[in-house]
């Protein structure tokens, strides 16, 4: 074993080295271990910060910048931490090989109403671009649209090909809206009549929005030619030319964030994520044309089949910047949601219950004194009550019988909550009773009679404990 000597700083096996020398380099190694360990307890802490901290924090206990700094990392955080958990770039792959089979039909679609106004030519130049350009998969698969739309004639293409032209047409859009609704966790789909309805009228406004957007770009190079002769106005119609692709993604990815989830989603957070996503696809689109032109020089070893590589790599990026979008829009309008998360997950027995008894006192009250309707928001803030822990209580207080919703008199829309029973006779004992019974007991272990004396034991327990609060009414607290 190797020794130190305290007194000169070597070691005996070291007795021809400097002890200056050897205290610096023990010195040294000190400070780095010290530096480490306190690198790592302040990542320790920033982390603490991040993942519990921040969500404990109200708007009243800063100030409005603060809170409003605090909101913007919750909401990255908790976007970043649910396109992980949700695996995403799983249903990106998904949604890739759904859109693989689709394309050609949907093109097929939007190219028969586009030549039907006359404007193929136009939406041929669109489509190309918005492929990154004139390459050889845009030809192979403006190919397949001329082949699909010339056996449309044939008798055989009116039955099976439209069916299967349809089939993946709704099959595309029907994942899409399931992707969605989960990233929303909305349980409840679109009806049969509104996904034809709704899908079909995308389809319909889908080639008159690339005609416009065509039309609108015509229009600004016609305007920057007769203003080329004008110093001032030259720079600000090249600048608005080029930003009429961006704009138009803008557009198209916050209608698509409004549109596709079954459930109400707000202007201001999908615009915020359309802006966003929108531009991560522009720039990917820079990318992807400078890729196509990389491995134009490979066709002589692959043929026409390096741009099926490529194709695929550019609608799987497409879909993650697309769904990531959508989780950032989520975040955004549910970061309120998500305050006290940990412990609400962890939520005790004992203050569950408590929490239970404070709303539906509060409900009750209110209905006795016939005043309006408590909504969950109204309960969440005049309560303290994290407003998930409010949603989770009062569903389950639904469950249980003794809630249900109404519809309030305002323009919001929100849901209230009034008492399914006369008031007079919810006491304490009964909802405690009711908390506990809720859910099943139909198992198999053998209560009448091998474990007849636990379970007794627990019955006469709970009668005790209900029996002290069987006259306390909740509308009398």
């Amino acid at each position: 074993m190797v020794t130190y000597d305290v007194d000169k700083w070597q070691t005996p096996s070291q007795e021809g080295t400097e002890p200056g020398l050897q205290a610096d380099c023990f010195l040294y190694l000190i400070c780095v271990h010290t530096t480490f360990l306190n690198m790592n307890r302040r990542f320790a802490a920033l982390w603490k910060f991040l993942t519990y901290d921040i969500w404990r924090i109200t708007e009243d206990e800063v100030n409005r910048t603060t809170f409003s700094l605090y909101t913007i990392i919750k909401t990255i955080y908790l976007c970043i931490n649910r396109f992980t958990n949700d695996r995403l770039v799983n249903k990106a792959s998904a949604l890739t090989y759904s859109t693989l089979l689709a394309i050609v039909p949907i093109l097929a679609i939007l190219f028969a109403i586009a030549r039907g106004f006359g404007f193929d030519n136009l939406m041929e130049s669109q489509i190309i671009s918005g492929f990154g350009g004139p390459t050889e998969t845009t030809e192979v698969i403006l190919q397949f649209v001329d082949s699909y739309l010339s056996q449309s004639k044939s008798g055989v293409f009116i039955g099976i090909g439209l069916v299967m032209l349809l089939w993946t047409v709704l099959n595309l859009v029907n994942n899409m809206e399931i992707t969605f609704n989960r990233i929303w966790q909305v349980k409840k789909a679109r009806s049969m009549y509104r996904k034809i309805t709704d899908y079909f009228s995308m389809l319909l406004l889908l080639p008159i929005l690339l005609v416009l957007s065509g039309g609108l770009s015509l229009f600004m190079s016609t305007v920057l030619k007769n203003t080329e002769d004008f110093t001032l106005l030259a720079p600000i119609a090249k600048f608005m030319i080029r930003l009429i692709p961006f704009v138009l993604t803008w557009l198209m990815f916050t209608g698509l964030y409004i549109f596709m989830p079954n459930t109400k989603v707000r202007l201001r957070h999908a615009l915020i994520s359309g802006i966003l996503a929108g531009t991560a696809y522009q720039a990917f689109q820079f990318l992807y044309i400078g890729s196509q032109l990389w491995v134009s020089r490979y066709n002589a070893i692959y043929g026409s089949f390096a741009a099926l590589p490529m194709l695929l790599l550019w609608l799987q990026i497409s879909w993650t910047i697309c769904l990531f979008g959508a989780e950032l829009t989520y975040a955004g309008q549910n970061i309120r949601n998500f305050s006290f998360d940990k412990d609400t997950r962890n939520v005790s027995r004992r203050y569950h219950d408590f929490v239970a008894v404070l709303i539906l006192s509060r409900i009750t009250k209110r209905f006795e004194q016939n005043e309006p309707a408590y909504t969950a928001e109204e309960i969440s803030e005049e309560c303290q009550i994290p407003i998930r822990l409010t949603n989770q209580v009062i569903y389950q207080l639904q469950e249980i019988g003794l809630l249900h919703e109404v519809a309030t008199d305002t323009k919001s829309e929100d849901i209230a909550y009034l008492p399914s029973m006369d008031i007079n006779r919810i006491n304490v004992a009964m909802l405690l009773d009711k908390l506990d019974s809720h859910g099943s007991e139909e198992f198999k272990i053998d209560r009448e009679h091998t474990y007849n004396e636990e379970w007794n034991v627990l019955l006469k327990a709970r009668q005790a404990y209900y029996q002290s609060t069987q006259q306390v009414l909740l509308k009398d607290l």
